[in-house]
Parts: structure tokens; C-alpha cells; sequence
């Protein structure tokens, strides 16, 4: 009995389909009509004998099958787009497409200002910004440099530690001027706090500040960072934000400046055959100097 012959496009068009739970959705993604994308997923469907999806008025379902299915189409998408991004750009050149994976503040707040002299300094290069509080596989190819909170365990990956991170207290000056400024840990519980909202780590690390702080301690809640961050420049109350951060912008001031709440010890991270590529060299290296300097409180601006 022969193996069926399934198209890569029928492929990919099976993990819009599943991660955007509808045909119109996978059709605005890949950019095709919707009448193309439904013979995309019934062609697929002959093909393996299978149905993947069971339709309803409110969408497409996968079926287990279908779920099974997805990780092994992901692995090969990734390694699509890891080939597209290998061929961006002439051999040798510092040029072409690097894919970048970061958290969602770092991302925001943190890397921009990074890459303006790197991209000032190398013109040809392409970054695209991958933000995920979740580990990308970078053996699967699915981004070629990654900033990570946490020290890689695989051989194949080279991983540099650019330092740790301190986190503090922060407040807007507009808020210390309305509610003045907590002289003791104790005295916050006089304050609006900003904090976490259901993350384990975050709220573990509430309770490790040692002052009975739970989750129940903050009038704003948000496992959002980047949320946590607009909200204490808002002057909706005291927050932890990354020391650099926080003293970087003008309008906050550092909340019992003596105490650091926590370290976040910082790597930079990369396959060990990327690692010889120059244009991932390059910014691999660029990185690496930058979070250095962060770590350090040297801020890039």
C-alpha cells in the first residue's frame, strides 16, 4: 500500500485553519479566498482518509487526529521559515531576516531601543520580534536567538549570561505627590499596589518579599507586565518593575530604593550551527554587549 502524497501548501493551510478556528480566518491569513482554503483542507482530508475538523455554526473544531497532527506541521513550518530566513541574504553578507524570541516586556520596553544601532549599523538586516513569555524551541528552529530568565539545559544550543537583572519598587512622581512616599516595606500595605494576577512565578515571588503580600494585596492586577508597567506610569499605584526601566523613565521614582525585590539572571541564546551565520553573529554579539550594559544600568536611549 503507498503512502499518501500530502502538499505542503494543504499543510499549511491546516494550521491556520487550526489556529484561527475558521476558514475566513486562515484565508485573510495566508491571503487566499476562503473557496481555495476549504479544498486546502478537504484535499488534505482525502488524503490522510481522516476528517480534521467538524464543522458548526460557530466554527471548525479539530478533531483529536487533527490535534495530533499540529505539532508535526509546526515543526514544519518552522523549518520553513528557518530556510527562508538561512537564504534572506547573500552568503557572508550582514544582511537578511533574524528572528528574535523575547518576553513581552522585554520586547516592548526594552529591546527597541537596542536594535536602533544595530539597524543604524547594519541596514540590510530584517528582525522580527517574537513575543511569548513561553520558551521558544530553538532546536526546532522556531526563532534563532532567544532572551531567556533561565539557564538553557541542551548541548546544542551556546547560551552567554549578559548579568541579573534587579527588580524594584516604582511609582509615578504624580502618585508620591498624592500619597507620599512609603519609608518600610510595611508601610506599602498603605498604598494601591500594582501586581500579578494569576501567574505562579509572579505571585510566588510576591510572597518571597516577605511582608504578607498575596494576590489579594493589589488593587490593579495583570500578569501583563507590559500592563503592569503602564499602570504604575499612569500613577495608578506602586509596582516592580525592572531597575533599568524604572530609572530610565523620567516621570518615575524608585519606591524604597535600598530594597531589591528580586535578580533575573539574564541569558542570551543561540543554536550552536546559527552561531556561525555572521549576520546572527552580529546580532547575537550586539545583543549580548546590550543586555550587558542593561544588567549594569547602562541604559541604551
Amino acid at each position: 500500500m503507498s503512502e499518501p502524497s500530502i502538499d505542503w501548501e494543504d499543510q499549511r493551510t491546516f494550521l491556520s485553519v487550526l489556529e484561527t478556528g475558521s476558514l475566513s480566518g486562515a484565508s485573510r491569513l495566508l491571503g487566499l479566498a476562503q473557496p481555495t482554503v476549504r479544498r486546502r483542507i478537504e484535499a488534505l482530508e482525502a488524503g490522510l482518509g481522516i476528517p480534521l475538523f467538524t464543522r458548526s455554526l460557530t466554527g471548525l473544531t479539530p478533531t483529536p487526529q487533527a490535534r495530533s497532527l499540529a505539532s508535526y506541521v509546526r515543526a514544519m513550518a518552522a523549518s520553513s521559515e528557518a530556510f527562508v530566513r538561512a537564504v534572506s541574504a547573500p552568503e557572508g553578507e550582514i544582511a537578511g531576516a533574524v528572528r528574535i524570541t523575547v518576553s513581552e516586556f522585554v520586547g516592548i520596553a526594552v529591546l527597541p531601543a537596542m536594535l536602533a544601532p544595530l539597524r543604524q549599523n547594519h541596514p540590510g538586516l530584517v528582525v522580527e520580534i517574537a513575543l511569548s513569555d513561553a520558551s521558544a524551541d530553538l532546536l526546532g528552529q522556531e526563532a534563532d536567538i532567544a532572551v531567556r530568565m533561565h539557564r538553557p539545559q541542551q548541548r546544542a544550543l551556546v547560551a552567554r549570561h549578559v548579568g541579573a537583572i534587579p527588580l524594584q519598587f516604582f511609582a509615578h512622581e504624580r502618585y508620591i505627590a498624592q500619597r507620599g512616599m512609603p519609608d518600610s516595606l510595611e508601610a506599602l500595605a498603605n498604598h494601591a499596589l500594582i501586581g500579578p494576577d494569576r501567574t505562579g512565578a509572579d505571585l510566588a515571588l510576591v510572597d518571597s518579599v516577605g511582608m504578607g503580600m498575596s494576590r489579594r494585596s493589589f488593587v490593579i492586577r495583570t500578569d501583563s507586565h507590559a500592563a503592569q508597567r503602564a499602570c504604575i506610569g499612569a500613577g495608578l499605584g506602586i509596582g516592580v518593575l525592572q531597575t533599568p526601566t524604572g530609572l530610565s523613565d523620567p516621570g518615575l521614582v524608585a519606591v524604597l530604593p535600598d530594597i531589591v525585590v528580586h535578580h533575573l539572571e539574564t541569558w542570551l541564546v543561540t543554536h550552536e550551527d546559527l552561531r556561525k551565520s555572521p549576520r546572527i553573529a552580529v546580532v547575537f554579539d550586539h545583543l549580548v554587549a546590550a543586555f550587558t550594559d542593561y544588567a549594569r544600568g547602562r541604559i541604551t536611549r
